[in-house]
């Protein structure tokens, strides 16, 4: 079952160029999706137009079966999206008030409220820190509190927009662990990097961007000979214990 549709999905700056050119994109439900390619390569623009934080200049995306532009709201509860600088979804007092600043928005009542910011703290091994204050915590704990709060929001795609970037080898593996739990409980994940080392082994499937378009998309092992002409590196094996060639046998 598809869950998200992306429709000749284009989007025009003010300054007249183009971001993204008439993309089309359907995302099955609990699948592991990884979307590579450079630097300016429009990944960032695309993904937010998944859920209603950019509209398109023509296209439509639609989440199961919703179009976004009919009731952004809802689309943001069921799509939620980790950006690559944490700091800026960061907005509570204290990691337990940050986690529930997106349930809070839901008018849920606040029995359920506690409810689900327990098991979203929990669920990304966060529990002995809720009465910390965020910009104490380390690079992977806030990227790793984001994922909390989209938990917590009831979201069932969840999108990461270079999640691994500026973190340690330490603060990778907090990050890598929570996502893979995620998918491991039947999220959907849409995952963009410039660096396919760290996930490519745990992918189902992988597009590649340049220039504002999918140039490839399939298996990994169908794409991964692609992705040095579009300007990302092969990997040659994932820190993770899987050979990423066996995707080619």
């Amino acid at each position: 079952m598809n869950i998200l549709e992306a429709d000749r999905l284009s989007h025009r700056f003010p300054d007249g160029s183009m971001g993204i050119h008439e993309i089309g994109l359907t995302l099955r439900k609990g699948s592991f999706t990884v979307l590579a390619g450079p630097n300016g390569s429009g990944k960032t623009t695309f993904l937010r137009h998944l859920n209603g934080l950019l509209m398109p200049t023509s296209g439509e995306v639609r989440i199961k079966g919703v179009p976004v532009r009919e009731d952004p709201r809802r689309a943001r509860r069921l799509v939620g999206m980790v950006f690559q600088d944490a700091d800026s979804q960061i907005v509570g007092e204290t990691v337990y008030d940050d986690a529930a600043f997106g349930p809070e928005n839901l008018k849920l009542d606040r029995r359920e409220i506690h409810r689900r910011v327990l098991a979203a703290l929990d669920a990304v091994g966060m529990s002995g820190l809720a009465g910390q204050r965020p910009h104490l915590l380390s690079g992977g704990e806030k990227r790793r509190l984001a994922i909390a709060g989209i938990l917590a929001m009831g979201s069932e795609v969840v999108i990461l927009d270079e999640p691994f970037s500026n973190l340690d080898y330490p603060g990778v593996r907090q990050v890598l662990g929570a996502i893979l739990d995620l998918h491991s409980r039947g999220r959907t994940i849409l995952l963009s990097t410039h660096d396919l080392e760290k996930t490519i082994a745990h992918a189902d499937r992988l597009l590649l961007m340049e220039k504002g378009r999918i140039v490839a998309d399939g298996r990994p092992g169908a794409v991964l000979g692609q992705t040095e002409r579009y300007g990302v590196r092969r990997p040659c094996a994932v820190r993770w214990g899987r050979a990423v060639e066996s995707w080619l046998n």
